[in-house]
């Protein structure tokens, strides 16, 4: 069963999508995670995961949450390639701000017919991110990872290079071009507070202070 041959609706490509953004984080894709993602009520994830299951698009484990079978993660992988594409659309073409792009997109990916996909890469120049950093898949299903790590690994003294931001919510990214926090932008870290507490680094010649949590999602490329 190919990509091609099978046919999920919207909402179905939405899940698809977070539980696999959600298995790449932590694992597997809890329900409450899921709702929070999504945005909607515990209770429609489980219905929903329910019929993708039925589908033999992903396996529930009770109380452990769900994973995508390997016809889910081909499906979800693709849209994953659509909502990169859009986003790159976006930005690069129409001009809108990276931190909207990615909200635009989560709409625009579904509208992206199949037979498009190529020719619209074609017109981007086939990148090979989108405008957080992150992967765009290729069009066998491939992901090229480049190599980095979170900003938190880094020690005072030490810079590296953005190379991608893991949260693409708009607040998040409206924060971080706010301080000059985007791909391709050198830092430096200057303290860290134990304990998971606050960093302080260093873009240009201002120095910004991120919350743990914040600078978790930074990845750098060692200098």
């Amino acid at each position: 069963m190919t990509v091609e041959e099978t046919t999920v609706s919207a909402k179905a490509e939405e899940y698809l999508e977070a539980i696999y953004r959600l298995e790449k984080k932590i694992g597997v894709a809890k329900t409450l995670e899921l709702a929070r993602q999504l945005k909607v009520v515990p209770g429609s994830v489980t219905n929903t995961i329910e019929s993708l299951e039925r589908r033999g698009l992903v396996i529930h484990e009770p109380y452990k949450g769900a994973k995508l079978t390997e016809k889910g993660r081909k499906l979800a992988i693709n849209v994953l390639r659509r909502h990169r594409l859009a986003e790159r659309l976006l930005t690069d073409v129409l001009g809108l701000d990276w931190s909207r792009a990615h909200d635009a997109a989560c709409k625009l990916e579904h509208g992206i017919a199949e037979d498009i996909v190529k020719p619209l890469e074609k017109a981007l120049r086939h990148p090979k991110t989108c405008p957080h950093g992150n992967p765009v898949p290729t069009a066998c299903g491939g992901i090229i990872e480049e190599k980095s790590e979170p900003l938190t690994n880094l020690d005072p003294g030490e810079k590296g290079t953005i190379a991608k931001i893991t949260k693409e919510e708009s607040d998040v990214l409206q924060h971080l071009a706010t301080l000059g926090i985007m791909p391709g932008v050198t830092v430096e870290v200057e303290e860290k507070a134990p304990f998971d507490g606050f960093v302080i680094i260093k873009v240009g010649d201002v120095s910004h202070t991120l919350e743990h949590k914040c600078a978790s999602i930074i990845n750098v490329r060692r200098s």
